[in-house]
C-alpha cells in the first residue's frame, strides 16, 4: 500500500489494522483453519487478567469487592486503574493487596497522567505490594519520563504501547531502553501482520507481549489467536467493563478457567460472527469513531 512508503499516521495504522484482520479472517476461513494454527500457533491456555474500563477510582473497600467479584470468576490477575491523586492511588493499592492477599497479581494503568514526581512517589509502593507492572504513566513518546522513572525501582517494571503505531515507534520505545513490557494493540498497531513483527522484534530482546485488547469483542478474538501463535506471549486482557457494546455484538468469546486461563476460538478464520441484532438496540450513527447511540 502507498502508505508504507509514504509513513503512517494514526488514523491511516489503524484503518490498515481492521483490513488486515479481515484478510487474516477470510484466509482462515477460505483453509477452514482457525488463525492461530494458520499462524504457526497452538490451542495454548493462555493467563488472563481483568481489565477494561474497570477497577477505577472508588473508595478503597468498593474496589477490592469489585476485585473479589472477578477473583471469584476464576481471574488470577486484576488491572488497577490508577492516575488520579498520588495520595488515592496509593490507597488503594495497599488495601486491595490486603484485600485480595498475595496469591492474585496485581497490574496498574496510569493512563498517562503521572509526572516524574508522581512516579517517585508510587513506584516504591507498587514494588511493596508487588505489582507486575506500571502501564503508560506518561505520555506514549516521552521516553526521556519513562528512561527516569526507569531507574526508580528494578522490581515493577514499565509498560506501554497501545498508543503506539506500527513497528517502527516499537524500534524507538526499544531503543530508549526503559519500556519492559509491550502492550500492542491490534487495532492499532497495522493489524496482525504488523503485531507478528512487532513481537518478533520484542523476542529478541525477551520483551514480553501483552497485547492492549480491551475495546471491541473482535480485538478480544484476533488478539487471542496472536497470542496463541506468539512465542514471547504474555497475559490476555480480558474487558470486564460493565457495559461495552462493541465487546458484546459478538457474543462469548472466551471462557474464563478455574486456572486464570483462556483459550483462542477454535473456529475458522478468527472465529467469531458479529450478533447483527445489537445494531436495532445500538444503531450506528455518523461520526467519530467508537459512537453509539445510547
Amino acid at each position: 500500500m502507498q502508505f508504507s512508503s509514504h509513513g503512517l499516521g494514526a488514523g491511516a495504522a489503524m484503518a490498515l489494522s481492521g483490513i488486515d484482520m479481515a484478510l487474516w479472517d477470510i484466509r482462515g476461513k477460505a483453509a477452514n483453519m482457525p488463525l492461530y494454527e494458520l499462524l504457526g500457533g497452538s490451542h495454548k491456555r493462555l493467563p488472563a487478567y481483568a481489565g477494561g474500563i474497570a477497577l477505577g477510582y472508588q473508595p478503597e473497600q468498593a474496589l477490592a469487592e469489585e476485585a473479589q467479584s472477578y477473583i471469584a470468576q476464576g481471574y488470577r490477575a486484576i488491572k488497577l486503574r490508577i492516575g488520579d491523586t498520588v495520595k488515592d492511588d496509593i490507597k488503594r493499592c495497599l488495601h486491595v493487596r490486603k484485600v485480595i492477599g498475595e496469591d492474585i497479581d496485581i497490574l496498574t494503568d496510569a493512563n498517562t497522567a503521572y509526572t516524574i514526581a508522581h512516579a517517585r512517589r508510587v513506584l516504591p509502593v507498587l514494588a511493596d505490594i508487588q505489582a507486575g507492572w506500571l502501564e503508560e504513566p506518561f505520555a506514549c513518546n516521552d521516553f526521556a519520563s519513562y528512561r527516569e522513572a526507569a531507574k526508580i525501582t528494578p522490581l515493577v517494571p514499565l509498560a506501554a504501547g497501545e498508543n503506539h503505531f506500527m513497528r517502527f515507534e516499537f524500534a524507538q520505545m526499544l531503543e530508549a531502553g526503559a519500556v519492559q513490557v509491550w502492550q500492542p494493540d491490534l487495532s492499532k498497531t497495522g493489524g496482525i501482520t504488523e503485531s507478528i513483527r512487532i513481537a518478533a522484534l520484542a523476542s529478541a530482546f525477551r520483551i514480553p507481549i501483552n497485547p492492549h485488547s480491551s475495546a471491541t469483542g473482535l480485538n478480544h478474538a484476533a488478539s487471542l489467536h496472536f497470542l496463541a501463535a506468539t512465542e514471547n506471549s504474555g497475559y490476555f486482557e480480558a474487558c470486564v467493563s460493565q457495559f461495552n457494546p462493541f465487546r458484546d455484538m459478538f457474543g462469548p468469546i472466551f471462557v474464563i478457567g478455574e486456572d486464570g486461563c483462556v483459550e483462542p476460538p477454535s473456529g475458522p478464520g478468527l472465529g467469531v460472527e458479529v450478533d447483527e441484532s445489537i445494531f436495532k438496540d445500538f444503531p450506528v450513527i455518523d461520526g467519530p469513531g467508537y459512537v453509539v447511540k445510547l
